[in-house]
């Protein structure tokens, strides 16, 4: 039986060497959800192969038709064009520190291969509005991007902070009035500025929300372990060093 060709398009999350000149490949599609793909003389010394090797770097937007099998771990792809061509995402440190920061996030939570297409617009809406946002947005952005990816997951933090209900509690996810039998919680002012992350629907809106390299560092670290306690082995980042050296 042959596999289907279908026509999706899929966002760069991984790419690993593969025998000589070939690559595997993992990208979270719109189809398909997350997929692996063996794509072969990517490694060469031809033009076509350099082509093919940019259009394969972590965040890429790609339209692709592809070859799919439910019976098959590792798929092969037709065609591959660019679906988006990033403006400044790729070649500014800031903003891809930030995309690759993005991406080892979807890395460690996405682990199913089904379809979701909220989550794929989701993702792909990202990537391009961090492509096109200003300098004094692109500090918050991770923070946002955090924050709201994990309602996909079923597990967001709720935003009904109050000056009763001050102290958010990471291992519930929900604000409360005192501190919990456990270390993993934010207080004021930690926590009002995440209600206020939550509440923010459009990234032009992180404008309004000032913070310095401290703060996002305390909370990015917050974040981190929120999503630790409800994703099953997810460890720690290693983007997340990275990420905050660049913005210090």
């Amino acid at each position: 039986m042959t596999d289907k060709l279908h026509h999706t398009k899929g966002i760069v999350l991984r790419t690993v060497k593969y025998a000589e000149t070939s690559v595997v490949v993992t990208i979270y599609t719109e189809l398909f959800g997350i997929q692996t793909y063996l794509v072969n003389g990517v490694r060469t010394h031809s033009k076509t192969s350099a082509g093919k090797a940019a259009q394969l770097q972590p965040a890429a937007i790609l339209d692709l038709v592809v070859y799919h099998s439910d019976f098959k771990n590792l798929q092969r792809i037709k065609e591959i064009k660019w679906a988006h061509l990033y403006t400044s995402l790729f070649n500014n440190v800031l903003k891809n520190s930030v995309a690759l920061f993005m991406v080892e996030l979807l890395q460690k939570t996405i682990k199913q291969p089904e379809q979701n297409a909220d989550l794929y617009y989701f993702i792909e809406d990202s990537f391009l509005h961090l492509d096109n946002c200003p300098a004094d947005i692109t500090g918050n952005y991770p923070l946002f991007f955090a924050l709201h990816l994990s309602g996909f997951f079923g597990f967001r933090l709720s935003d009904e902070y109050n000056e009763t209900l001050p102290v958010l509690d990471l291992q519930e996810g929900v604000f409360v009035a005192d501190h919990p039998h456990h270390t993993y919680y934010l207080d004021p002012p930690y926590s009002v500025i995440t209600s206020e992350l939550l509440k923010t629907q459009q990234p032009a809106d992180l404008q309004e929300i000032k913070l310095n390299h401290q703060t996002r560092r305390i909370l990015l670290n917050a974040y981190q372990t929120f999503y630790a306690l409800h994703v099953p082995d997810f460890g720690t980042m290693k983007t997340l060093p990275v990420l905050q050296a660049v913005f210090s």
